[in-house]
């Protein structure tokens, strides 16, 4: 049985953030698969919309048996069982959860591309992805996590966050 290296992208804004971190995780765990390496968590301003709380952030790694739609499938009964309610794009959210590579699948459905259209834009994601796979090349635009940092546009302040 093949494992499938992937990674994904934590976020939350709402009620006790790192809590919602931590939950995530274990349910990520028991539900999807083994976490092989998680990232520090980060502090940083709302992307897209900036009036609302500030995000702690996580990336973390892990192996699975399951398929890209499955994942998505899981992530998404996981978000939905920890109340995250869907209203406005980019709005505050109790947790967000993103595939960020799924192995060095380049995939476009519907509802789910990989790797995740936004991460040589963000900051946010690109800092936790390099602390634990600087050298992971992004399968479309053949640089690694660290060559896509150094060339991200992206102002926003990324805080190390200790609890």
């Amino acid at each position: 049985m093949k494992l499938n290296k992937v990674f994904l992208g934590l976020g939350s804004n709402l009620g006790n953030r790192e809590e919602n971190l931590l939950m995530a995780q274990k349910l990520i765990e028991e539900k999807v698969g083994k976490v092989r390496s998680k990232s520090s968590i980060y502090e940083t301003a709302a992307w897209g919309i900036t009036e609302q709380n500030a995000f702690l952030n996580q990336v973390l790694e892990i192996e699975t048996v399951f398929s890209p739609s499955a994942v998505l499938h899981l992530l998404l009964k996981i978000e939905k069982d920890m109340g995250r309610i869907r209203e406005i794009k980019w709005g505050e959210r109790s947790i967000d959860i993103d595939v960020l590579y799924f192995n060095n699948v380049i995939l476009s459905t519907e509802n789910l591309v990989v790797p995740h259209p936004f991460i040589p834009e963000r900051k946010f994601v690109l800092v936790p992805l390099c602390e634990i796979a600087p050298v992971f090349i992004h399968p479309k635009l053949k640089q690694s996590n660290l060559e896509l940092l150094e060339k991200c546009q992206d102002s926003g302040e990324i805080i190390v966050f200790n609890s």
